[in-house]
């Protein structure tokens, strides 16, 4: 489990194909850190780390994780968000995250807020978001505002912009989406009792 509070940024130094898997190679300051079979959150899809010196980590993408991801598209100097999972007994600053990508949202708007920013957000609509309600976008926890039927948006303070990959999202990029474990169970009740 993870919060969504992004503790690091890293960047992709090199890219390994093998068969349908992809091999990435992370280098950050949290690398030193990590330990073999440790899971950490990649713009909020949890990998494996398989190896790990004291400059970068390396961790495996399968078909199944690069069908429903970004992950896909990163190339070598893509900024990551990184995010170790929770320890327990700490403080649950963001929300309840799993680091199980739900699918991919595409950016449409960027607007700057004079103090803030303001990201609007496609997604498929078989999800739903909730007003005030939680959104993890590339790992990082959010607050949805605008919440309609297939898109929302988010404000960013400055502190996350500067310090997640935010400040390098555009139009049209892909983000990592993973909407509210609480918020899908109850959609799947609702679903189940409506049948």
């Amino acid at each position: 489990m993870f919060t969504g509070i992004i503790e690091e940024i890293g960047q992709v130094t090199a890219i390994v194909k093998e068969d349908t898997n992809i091999h990435f190679t992370i280098a950050s300051q949290l690398s030193a850190e990590l330990k073999i079979d440790q899971s950490v959150a990649h713009n909020g899809c949890c990998l494996t780390v398989v190896a790990q010196n004291n400059s970068d980590h390396v961790v495996t993408a399968i078909q199944e994780t690069l069908d429903k991801t970004n992950l896909g598209s990163w190339q070598v100097g893509t900024k990551v968000n990184l995010e170790r999972c929770m320890q327990l007994g700490g403080r649950l600053d963001g929300h309840m995250v799993q680091g199980h990508v739900d699918g991919v949202g595409i950016c449409t708007e960027v607007a700057d807020e004079e103090g803030s920013w303001r990201f609007t957000f496609e997604h498929s609509k078989e999800f739903v978001t909730v007003e005030k309600g939680s959104i993890t976008v590339n790992g990082t926890s959010l607050t949805v505002v605008n919440s309609q039927a297939g898109h929302f948006s988010v404000c960013i303070i400055p502190y996350t912009y500067a310090h997640t990959n935010f400040h390098d999202l555009r139009v049209g990029d892909r983000v990592n989406l993973e909407f509210d474990i609480i918020g899908k169970y109850v959609a799947r009740y609702l679903g189940l009792q409506a049948k």
